[in-house]
């Protein structure tokens, strides 16, 4: 992604998310200066990886196949002193704009629709060699009311609800269209995105960033290179 078009969606995301009174913590909003003045405090945002997460999955499509994520909190595998014992992110999607179908091998977690459109989601199980179940059907916590679905059934969750995904579930969501732009929530353990996602499409996790104007914000798979 160019990162002009990484500024761009980080703006449209804090206009949704002023539009329905979400706000940021501080280093939501930070500029580079306040980076550099925090620089010393920010060790656990930066190890734990929170913040800005703006990614196409490597596919330039980023309109259809693509999200701007923010982690709210988070904390690490191998050090119980760092960040909290699980996690939290805003997943905020243009109408219509999905994430790539995938599951998690460790990590559980409640997808929640907190404001705007419809949430949209197929869910399949895993096959014994890692593959998409698209036969058996598929039993999930929907608000704790456990509901049997047929694998790749399409389920609508309106805003205040919420799904809960459990490990080696694959899921694909997305912004139902003609529902306008959604803001999700997501709660979890611990997570993990350097080796938790596992793909039945060939994408990347993180974006290849083309300089073309000064950045915004950082990105949190970033903060090495950057700060």
């Amino acid at each position: 992604m160019k990162r002009s078009e990484i500024n761009q969606a980080i703006s449209w995301a804090k206009e949704l998310l002023e539009k329905h009174q979400v706000k940021l913590p501080p280093f939501g909003y930070w500029t580079m200066q306040d980076w550099e003045e925090n620089k010393i405090k920010a060790d656990t945002i930066k190890q734990v990886m929170l913040g800005w997460d703006i990614t196409d999955y490597g596919k330039d499509q980023f309109d259809q196949l693509g999200a701007v994520l923010f982690t709210l909190r988070n904390g690490s595998l191998t050090d119980v002193t760092m960040g909290t014992p699980y996690a939290e992110k805003l997943i905020i999607l243009k109408e219509g704009q999905r994430l790539p179908i995938h599951h998690h091998a460790s990590k559980t977690e409640d997808i929640i629709n907190r404001a705007g459109g419809m949430l949209a989601i197929k869910l399949y199980n895993t096959l014994s060699n890692g593959d998409v179940d698209y036969v058996r059907d598929v039993t999930v916590d929907l608000d704790a009311v456990k509901v049997t679905l047929k694998a790749g059934e399409e389920l609508l969750i309106p805003p205040g609800c919420s799904i809960t995904l459990r490990p080696y579930m694959y899921h694909l969501f997305w912004a139902k269209e003609g529902h306008g732009p959604l803001i999700c929530g997501e709660v979890s353990s611990i997570n993990d995105d350097l080796t938790d996602n596992y793909n039945a499409e060939a994408v990347s996790r993180f974006s290849t960033v083309e300089e073309d104007v000064p950045l915004l914000h950082p990105l949190c798979n970033e903060y090495d290179r950057i700060l």
